[in-house]
């Protein structure tokens, strides 16, 4: 343990040390100069008896003897010395300073002829090594002063396999460990436990992650939906993989540039009323997506019950024959008098038609108006010839994952028509979700992007209870905010919370700090400097930090990403947290997309043809009321 008596003896040693070297090159300057000295009367009879006997010592026999013992003298008088630390001395002038010194502390030797040169020159640097090799001990080392934003402290190990199985999806990437770049992989090795990608406009969700997913599970052999809320995009990539591999139909449903058509209320698929109450649930919410917020209040739930009655009425009516949501348009403009007559005779709807005729025949007509209104304003909104000519189809059914006939599906939205389309697409994924979640069924890949754009109902009971029954889903998002206001704030953070997968790109404030929270800590170096007059300590440390924080993650370019993975009990995978940079093989991708063969114009609907499927739709409810 050093204490301050030992402190003390150490630098009387050194002191010692350095003032030894002095005196050996003194003495070297007097006897191999002894002339020049005695000419100018610098000698002394004292010091010459005490001196010149010391000229047959082997020490001072020879010039380079004596220096280079004088040099090393202070060289181990320099290494024990304790001078303050300065950050601000740079190695080049210490190099400049040594290198200099020992030079001319060398060559003086030539001139040794030159008694008055040799003495300067072999003084001079003597002085110059010195405060060379000072200043090397005490020269400041400080890693924060190169790496100001502790980027290297930030790296951990990442998982270098390949892992691969029938059902993952790979990605190869590279990341940075202690200054190095290694190669990397993300390995989504079961991605039936739910996979969200994030990330805020070109931070690459599609470009980098969302395409190899298609491509990955689409070679794989699985069955598929695709939401493309920018169609073509994804479409067009799901389209040319599967020309490749074969061996699932695909179908298109665009309310614009119609291709197929289906009727997403199939009777067949509605077993009993409670289907008929999520598909209403569905439709009014992704119309009205500020109710999602208000469910169970008396003016949200009333409106889905009336829809939810209509649905069921066209189910149990002549075997389904009319049961697709244009009908129930159609049938919910009816005059109240008329469709309470009309509903009255199915039995099973009764219970939720009984409140809307129990307020026309008390003639609370504003209780009902305030019932139903919202309902026929929003099926209103659906009244287009081309939605109902695509809805009352039947080209195709919605058990995509079927062995006997798996599918590619994708549903095309259009943002700038987003609130309309993507109530009625929502109504397909509900149903689809219905048929894809059961057992003995074909591996299945749901991909949503842009989820927040549709009302799922029910995607955490997908995603909790479809691992069994081989249903991978992945939900692209820009951020939890965006999610928390389309969902609100409980159902958005259960979808946040109960995913396995996360791969994430730049996003900031809240969804940036609960992933830094998710991902962990690690332990990271940390080094201080105190400073003050006399001394300058330095000390280093270990603690727990974030492994990513939240600023790194808002800081992060396009392509870059970090995430966590979920394993499995027949795989196990330690290093589950990651931050990387998916590599693209650009030139690879851009001469494959110009190489893609553009969606086939399936049919030629003529605008005749689309009108008049409309008003047959309006004739065959004016049947059903002249019939009832």
């Amino acid at each position: 343990m050093q204490t301050g008596e030992n402190e003390q003896a150490l630098r009387k040693i050194i002191d010692f040390t350095r003032l030894l070297s002095i005196v050996i090159l003194i003495i070297h300057f007097y006897l191999s100069c002894y002339g020049t000295f005695e000419r100018l009367h610098l000698t002394h009879k004292i010091i010459d008896q005490v001196l010149l006997p010391m000229s047959k010592m082997g020490i001072f026999k020879s010039l380079w003897v004596a220096k280079l013992s004088a040099l090393l003298l202070l060289t181990v008088s320099l290494l024990g010395s304790k001078g303050k630390k300065d950050e601000k001395i740079r190695p080049k002038t210490i190099a400049t300073y040594c290198s200099t010194g020992l030079f001319l502390y060398l060559i003086s030797n030539l001139l040794n002829a030159l008694p008055g040169l040799y003495i300067g020159l072999t003084a001079l640097g003597y002085l110059l090594f010195m405060t060379g090799a000072a200043m090397l001990f005490r020269m400041l080392k400080l890693k924060s002063g190169t790496d100001i934003f502790n980027k290297e402290n930030e790296t951990f190990p990442q998982e270098e396999r390949l892992l691969e199985n029938e059902y993952s999806i790979n990605l190869p990437a590279k990341y940075q460990l202690k200054g190095k770049e290694r190669d990397s992989w993300i390995n989504i090795i079961n991605p039936f436990r739910g996979t969200l990608v994030g990330g805020s406009p070109g931070a690459g969700k599609s470009y980098f992650v969302i395409r190899h997913i298609i491509s990955q599970h689409i070679r794989k052999g699985f069955s598929m939906l695709i939401y493309d809320f920018k169609y073509d995009d994804l479409s067009k990539i799901a389209y040319n993989e599967l020309r490749k591999h074969g061996g699932r139909s695909f179908y298109v449903i665009n309310f614009e540039n119609i291709m197929h058509r289906s009727n997403p209320l199939e009777p067949e698929t509605m077993l009993d009323i409670t289907d008929a109450m999520e598909a209403a649930r569905t439709i009014m919410l992704g119309l009205n997506r500020e109710w999602i917020k208000k469910q169970g209040d008396f003016f949200v739930e009333s409106p889905i019950n009336f829809v939810t009655a209509l649905i069921w009425f066209l189910k149990k009516y002549e075997g389904g024959k009319y049961c697709t949501l244009p009908h129930v348009i159609e049938l919910s403009l009816v005059d109240y008098k008329e469709l309470y007559s009309v509903l009255s005779n199915e039995p099973e709807i009764e219970v939720l038609i009984n409140p809307f005729i129990s307020a026309w025949r008390n003639e609370a007509f504003e209780q009902l108006e305030g019932q139903i209104a919202s309902a026929k304003i929003s099926l209103a909104r659906l009244s287009s010839p081309q939605l109902y000519y695509v809805l009352s189809g039947n080209d195709f059914s919605l058990d995509i994952n079927n062995p006997a006939d798996p599918k590619v599906v994708c549903l095309a939205n259009n943002p700038q028509k987003s609130q309309t389309y993507g109530a009625v697409l929502s109504l397909y994924v509900n149903r689809i979700n219905k048929l894809v979640n059961r057992k003995h069924q074909q591996k299945c890949s749901l991909i949503f992007d842009e989820f927040p754009t549709i009302y799922f109902n029910g995607i955490d009971n997908l995603i909790a209870t479809a691992r069994s029954n081989k249903v991978a889903v992945t939900l692209a998002v820009q951020d939890y905010s965006q999610l928390k206001k389309d969902y609100g704030r409980e159902q958005a953070e259960v979808i946040m919370n109960i995913v396995g997968n996360i791969i994430c790109g730049q996003v900031t404030g809240d969804t940036a700090r609960q992933l830094s929270e998710r991902f962990g800590k690690i332990n990271q170096e940390k080094e201080s400097m105190s400073i003050n007059s006399s001394d300058t300590s330095i000390s280093r440390s270990t603690q727990l930090d974030y492994a990513i924080p939240a600023s790194k993650i808002a800081t992060l370019s396009s392509g870059q990403f970090v995430g966590m993975i979920a394993d499995d009990p027949t795989n196990k995978i330690d290093l589950k947290i990651f931050h990387n940079e998916v590599q693209n093989d650009h030139k690879t991708i851009a001469q494959e997309e110009r190489s893609y063969t553009e969606l086939p114009a399936v049919r030629s609907s003529s605008m005749q043809e689309i009108i008049l499927n409309y008003q047959r739709i309006k004739a065959d409810i004016k049947i059903i009321i002249n019939e009832c």
